[in-house]
């Protein structure tokens, strides 16, 4: 039996659209002679589709399709993702279902069992949990007999006791397909990407499929939907947990895999038909993808087609430029610099430069006249201001104008304004609101500093040049907003900074087990601080792309008003 897994980038509530494409998959598959075409999780409305869910209209639409795709399904079966309406009007009303479709006719559908409530995900607040395991004979398109398949949708196949963290349910989706006479598992996902967690993936479903020896076939989203990154990376595994078959990261893709029925029935043997193993990105290689495609989707998604970038010569602008260049192509990116009294010549040159390489279009805008008609027009009152009081805001009021600046060049060219700041900084509250801030999306908002000169070094690696310029990876970081001003004059070194990050944001360690860690208390606590106060300013800052366990976005919901020792 011939089984064609596809991997396909959906846009949350698309129906039409959607629809389409499963349809092209279905022909594709039974041109090239699959019994079985399996879509991910939530095809035909997209993943996530938040309070969409609550447009009953949509829903309609998104069930009518089914019928559509039903009739498209002559000769071959297809297991599609889609948003079922619950018969009895129960609970919420709908469930998080796959139905399998064949000869015009719907067989059978299985609703998700597991509904995950945890970081990104918030599915009991939309779905019903489903009762009933999903076992259903797919019959071969040769005519030799027909191969019972279990179900399950993402969440469902994560239940794994041998791997501490996860979840255990008081259920086994899994285990109770097996009981029930399945020799095929089936799942259909929309998995978000986080960086390194590919292999742990992959090894948990492994152990699933080891522990009951029967084969899987996952098929997981591709795409970015809002703040989210889906990997791809489908995969088939064989009745010993081996990866038979494994589509491409971060694009559509299109697998056949070859199941011996005979021999399924007997011990689940798959192999790949076509011995297609996509190697999975490294580490850096994957964080550089997905965040290219969370550009390129969320302009596309959102009906824009170019990006304006501010160009300060430093790192954080010049990656962002760089991968807004390979999402939306260099005719599509505006860079502009826009120097201050207190910017140096190199970081001008730096801006020039990177344009230059990019190839992209580049504006000189000096702020200077701006800035001292601001000034001056603020003296009477800043003149009785504290010091210190006065010397924020004299910088800030540089970073607003440069804001300003920024969205009127992206009001007048329909253009998206990328905001370029780091997760570091973000953290902390070294950025300004409505400065450098602005913005409709947050490239590197969850790329801490030390993960953007990585980055930085990977892009030129890639490309076999120095796209961004080395003086830009190697000098000093500073917002140039007073005269030689650098980062460590307020900030840790980034090296000393982000670690303490990384454990009191993505692990949500206590002081006290960062200090165990071998870090002075003092600044630690300083740190936590400083996180814990600029909170209000991440709410208003724009969405950013997902690449952490744990970013300042959709995961995370942290009161603003509130009081809390560290």
């Amino acid at each position: 039996m011939k089984i064609a897994l596809a991997q396909i980038n959906p846009t949350v509530g698309d129906i039409g659209g959607n629809t389409e494409r499963i349809l092209q998959s279905i022909d594709r598959a039974r041109g090239e002679g699959a019994a079985l075409v399996v879509f991910s999780e939530l095809t035909v409305f997209g993943y996530p589709p938040k309070d969409l869910l609550l447009r009953r209209d949509l829903v309609s639409a998104n069930v009518a399709a089914i019928a559509r795709i039903a009739d498209q399904c002559r000769d071959i079966t297809a297991v599609v993702g889609y948003v079922r309406p619950d018969p009895a009007g129960a609970g919420t009303g709908v469930y998080n279902a796959a139905v399998i479709c064949r000869d015009g006719k719907t067989l059978g559908y299985y609703a998700k069992m597991l509904l995950p409530t945890y970081d990104v995900f918030d599915e009991s607040r939309y779905f019903n949990a489903g009762t009933e395991t999903g076992v259903v004979s797919i019959p071969d398109a040769s005519g030799g007999g027909s191969l019972p398949v279990g179900l399950s949708i993402c969440e469902d196949l994560w239940n794994d006791h041998q791997f501490d963290g996860r979840r255990v349910y008081n259920v086994d989706p899994i285990a109770l397909s097996v009981e029930a006479g399945a020799r095929l598992l089936v799942n259909l996902s929309a998995s978000p990407y986080r960086a390194g967690a590919q292999r742990n993936r992959e090894e948990l479903f492994s152990s699933q499929i080891r522990e009951h020896s029967v084969p899987l076939i996952y098929v997981n989203q591709v795409g970015g939907n809002d703040d989210l990154l889906f990997d791809g990376a489908s995969i088939a595994l064989d009745a010993q947990g081996n990866v038979v078959a494994r589509a491409k990261a971060f694009t559509e893709d299109f697998v056949v895999v070859d199941m011996e029925t005979a021999q399924a029935k007997a011990c689940g043997s798959v192999t790949g038909s076509t011995g297609q193993i996509e190697p999975y990105p490294e580490r850096i290689d994957g964080v550089h993808r997905a965040l290219v495609l969370g550009v390129r989707d969320y302009l596309r998604k959102c009906g824009f087609s170019s990006a304006v970038v501010g160009l300060s010569g430093g790192i954080d602008s010049a990656v962002t430029g760089a991968l807004a260049v390979e999402a939306l192509g260099a005719a599509g990116v505006h860079g502009v610099a826009m120097p201050s009294r207190y910017s140096s010549d190199h970081s001008v040159e730096d801006a020039k430069q990177l344009a230059r390489n990019l190839g992209i279009r580049f504006s000189l805008v000096p702020i200077e006249s701006a800035h001292q008609a601001m000034e001056a027009l603020l003296a009477p009152e800043f003149a009785n201001g504290a010091s210190r009081q006065r010397a924020v805001a004299e910088e800030n009021m540089q970073a607003r104008i440069r804001g300003n600046i920024l969205m009127a060049l992206s009001n007048e060219s329909g253009s998206l304004l990328l905001t370029t700041g780091n997760k570091s900084e973000l953290a902390v509250g070294y950025c300004t609101l409505y400065g450098d801030m602005c913005g409709g999306l947050a490239v590197l908002s969850d790329v801490p500093k030390t993960v953007v000169y990585d980055l930085a070094q990977h892009i030129n690696a890639s490309s076999g040049r120095d796209l961004i310029p080395q003086r830009t990876i190697t000098k000093e970081p500073s917002a140039e907003l007073k005269p030689d001003q650098r980062d460590q004059d307020t900030l840790p070194p980034y090296d000393v900074l982000d670690p303490i990050l990384e454990r009191y944001v993505e692990r949500e360690e206590s002081i006290d087990e960062i200090v165990e860690q071998g870090f002075d208390r003092e600044m630690v606590l300083r740190i936590g601080k400083m996180v814990d106060r600029n909170e209000y300013k991440r709410k208003q800052a724009a969405i950013g792309l997902k690449v952490t366990t744990r970013a300042f976005g959709t995961g995370r919901r942290m009161p603003i008003a509130a009081k809390f020792h560290p």
